[in-house]
């Protein structure tokens, strides 16, 4: 168990620091502590910046180096204080209904991708938000855009050679199969990630 809440070491960090730096850590804690709320478990530094860079967060490069001790460790706290959530989140849902342990386990490695991307989508569109008009040149922020690495995470997933290598299929409604034509990603999936790769 953690040693210590992210409470009483936001208080402990505040102590003797700057105003600057008092209000950069609570808008670190203001982002994390929406993190956990909504169950979202992602407190990579790289994440809460992009989460918080209008409400005060440094840019991530910044909360990495040697002047932002404090808040990574506050970030780090958070990590600790819900690491078994995440365990807990992923007993409670469907993907334990997946009966090939090899399936299973692919599925909770890349359900943490898909949340992100979720995320993402609703930051640049709100959910209950209604849009009257779309313009396709308008330019996506650059802090919700995929990076290269998430984007070819999420290429890879439609390719050939991971179905391949997993033995899925996709179906009818946009999901995928596998070899006993039991379904291991939910319908739309595809649909999702061609959005996501293609608007971010």
């Amino acid at each position: 168990m953690p040693d210590i809440s992210p409470e009483s070491l936001l208080k402990r960090l505040k102590i003797g620091a700057s105003p600057k730096v008092q209000e950069t850590l609570d808008a670190i804690y203001h982002v994390c502590d929406k993190q956990v709320k909504q169950k979202l478990y992602d407190f990579s530094i790289a994440t809460i910046s992009r989460l918080g860079h209008q409400k005060g967060v440094p840019k991530a490069q910044s909360i990495r180096n040697k002047s932002g001790d404090k808040y990574r460790a506050l970030i780090a706290c958070f990590a600790d204080n819900n690491a078994n959530k995440v365990k807990i989140n992923k007993k409670e849902s469907w993907i334990d209904e997946i009966e090939s342990p090899k399936h299973r386990l692919l599925v909770q490695m890349l359900a943490s991708e898909l949340a992100s991307t979720k995320q993402k989508l609703n930051e640049i569109i709100p959910p209950d938000t209604v849009i009257n008009v779309y313009d396709h040149n308008e330019a996506i922020d650059e802090y919700n855009k995929l990076t290269p690495v998430e984007r070819r995470s999420l290429e890879y997933i439609l390719s050939d050679s991971f179905k391949k290598k997993w033995y899925l299929s996709e179906c009818d409604t946009g999901g995928l199969v596998d070899e006993n034509n039991k379904i291991v990603f939910k319908p739309a999936t595809i649909d999702a990630l061609k959005k996501a790769l293609r608007y971010l």
